[in-house]
């Protein structure tokens, strides 16, 4: 089984990461990937971009170093409503949105019940595609609630590689539970290495690891094909609200003038 994607990159443009488009795209090509999905976080993380940003990410090339560079963010869980942080006139043209929960954004130290809701919230919801590092130790949940709503809305779960490898710690602990729940539903899941620097982009081996020990199969593993992710991003788009339905799942970040 080969992996063929990474499907949560940082840019420069996300304030703490270090490296450009151009840069990982190459990074990406050397290591042989096919596919690297940019996501920047949304404009409520301190020091992330304005909306306008992914707004025009048409103009990136949709191909760098034969790399299919997919346009997406990392948008940021606002309240228990599971409202996002980007205005829908900016998301709508994006070829993935995934969202999670971040500190400076959502307070930690919640209750399961609160993290529960909303991550089902944002589920339920339409816009998001792949819920990003759900093991996060900080936001504790349940995960037979949530993998049940991503099951009935055929939205992702992601196993970070980060969160095994040193940042959230505790997500060890947490990351098995949510994969073997995962497993048992049938679930797709997402492998992202969360990279911040273009030499860490593809380094996906912990968490291949553990997706593979829970017995989640090679095809309900979004980087194992790009023709499996063309086809859970149609059936995604199709989901999306349209029109009014969009501004139900958006909050607008404190001090922004969007």
């Amino acid at each position: 089984m080969k992996i063929v994607m990474d499907l949560h990159v940082h840019s420069i443009a996300s304030g703490h990461a270090y490296s450009t488009i151009k840069e990982i795209a190459r990074a990406a090509a050397e290591k042989g990937l096919q596919a690297v999905a940019i996501t920047d976080h949304g404009p409520a993380m301190p020091g992330g971009p304005h909306g306008y940003y992914f707004g025009n990410l048409k103009s990136v090339p949709k191909e760098l170093y034969g790399v299919r560079i997919l346009r997406g963010v990392e948008a940021n869980l606002m309240d228990i409503e599971g409202k996002l942080d980007l205005a829908p006139r900016f998301m709508k043209h994006l070829d993935l949105v995934s969202a999670g929960f971040h500190s400076d954004c959502f307070p930690p130290g919640g209750s399961m019940e609160v993290h529960t809701r909303a991550l089902v919230n944002a589920i339920a919801g339409g816009l998001v595609d792949i819920i990003v590092h759900p093991g996060n130790p900080q936001f504790r949940m349940d995960p037979e609630k949530v993998v049940r709503a991503a099951k009935e809305h055929h939205v992702a779960l992601e196993i970070n590689n980060s969160s095994l490898t040193g940042s959230r710690k505790g997500s060890l602990d947490v990351c098995p539970q949510i994969a073997e729940v995962a497993a048992r539903y049938g679930i797709m899941v997402s492998l992202g290495s969360d990279s911040h620097w273009a030499d860490t982009v593809g380094e996906l081996e912990a968490a291949l690891e553990l997706v593979l020990g829970a017995g989640i199969k090679p095809e309900n593993i979004l980087n194992t094909s790009m023709e499996r992710l063309e086809e859970f991003l149609a059936i995604r788009q199709a989901k999306r609200p349209k029109g009014k339905k969009m501004s139900a799942v958006y909050t607008k970040p404190k001090n922004s003038k969007l």
